[in-house]
């Protein structure tokens, strides 16, 4: 196998490589490839290896030697997948590595906007507290999640990691059927249809993958359907929520507050409704929540799996 990693500097220097450069005997390792610097760096390869890098129809055309993509994360929407099946080119994706690490961090960020971390922290900076007249602060209002609703769209490895976690905190669960999908039951849960669960549920957490189907599931009508209390975590695929109609949601006070780790254009270079200085309750992380060493350590244990299985 003659092999090229195209981005090996998204997965940090703290990683292992090893066993990818095992799996393929022979890798040319690149930190990072712009798309003028693709197609020659492709060439000659049957075994391309990437995270981000978008490759399409014309590369697989000029590059009849191609035969295997590895991508080292889940999502797929970097690589034109017909156009590979139409040359014969197997893709390869990497699932069940973050469970622990992205269900940690969307707890993080549930717990920070429920418990106005961010706020009240700020204001002791700031010397309100040493200002207080009494021996505490409760200018932010606080949430108690114990017997609080969460309603996750999406439960497949990292949803199902949330629901454990937000169990141990005593909230109830719902599910929420994505388009396409059937209400019902599910691991004795109850999913029901999405205009069914926003007026319920007092957090929204989103672990769904972004399709046609799934573009601004959230948008200015769905989270008019919320409590005026209620948060939006997603920590999943930026583009699943209408950015601008989120910000004006919370500007209004229209929610409670919201916690992302995605945004549509990542990163953020031509800017982002969500990135304004004027938006109550809302954390922004860049898209860390996968990113523990343990985790892109399995990202390249798995890698190298498939790569073993086409060898």
């Amino acid at each position: 196998m003659k092999a090229v990693f195209l981005d090996a500097d998204t997965l940090g220097s703290d990683v292992d490589l090893s066993p990818i450069e095992q799996a393929t005997g022979s890798l040319v390792k690149h930190g990072r490839t712009t798309p003028e610097q693709v197609l020659d760096r492709i060439r000659g390869f049957d075994t391309v290896i990437t995270n981000k890098v978008v490759l399409q129809r014309s590369h697989f055309e000029t590059c009849p030697e191609l035969k295997h993509i590895a991508v080292v994360a889940t999502g797929l929407n970097n690589i034109d997948q017909a156009a590979a099946r139409d040359h014969d080119i197997r893709v390869m994706n990497v699932t069940n590595y973050g469970r622990s690490t992205v269900a940690q961090h969307t707890l993080a960020l549930m717990l920070a906007l429920a418990t106005r971390l961010l706020d009240y922290d700020r204001d002791v900076r700031e010397g309100r507290w040493a200002k207080s007249d009494m021996f505490c602060l409760m200018d932010h209002p606080i949430l108690e999640l114990e017997g609080r609703t969460l309603g996750v769209i999406g439960y497949g490895d990292l949803g199902q990691g949330v629901v454990e976690r937000a169990r141990a905190f005593g909230m109830n669960i719902l599910l929420g059927a994505r388009p396409g999908q059937e209400a019902g039951e599910v691991d004795g849960i109850p999913r029901v249809p999405l205009d069914e669960l926003l007026p319920k549920v007092d957090v929204l957490s989103l672990h769904c993958l972004l399709t046609e189907e799934t573009r601004n599931l959230i948008g200015a009508r769905e989270l008019g359907m919320m409590k005026n209390d209620a948060l939006l975590i997603n920590t999943s695929r930026g583009g699943l929520v209408d950015e601008q109609a989120l910000a004006d949601a919370l500007r209004s006070g229209q929610i409670g507050g919201a916690g992302f780790d995605v945004l549509t254009e990542e990163p953020p270079r031509n800017g982002n409704p969500l990135l304004a200085d004027d938006i109550p309750n809302l954390i922004v992380t860049p898209h860390s929540a996968w990113a523990s060493r343990e985790a892109r350590q399995r990202i390249v244990n798995i890698t190298a799996g498939n790569l073993n299985s086409v060898a």
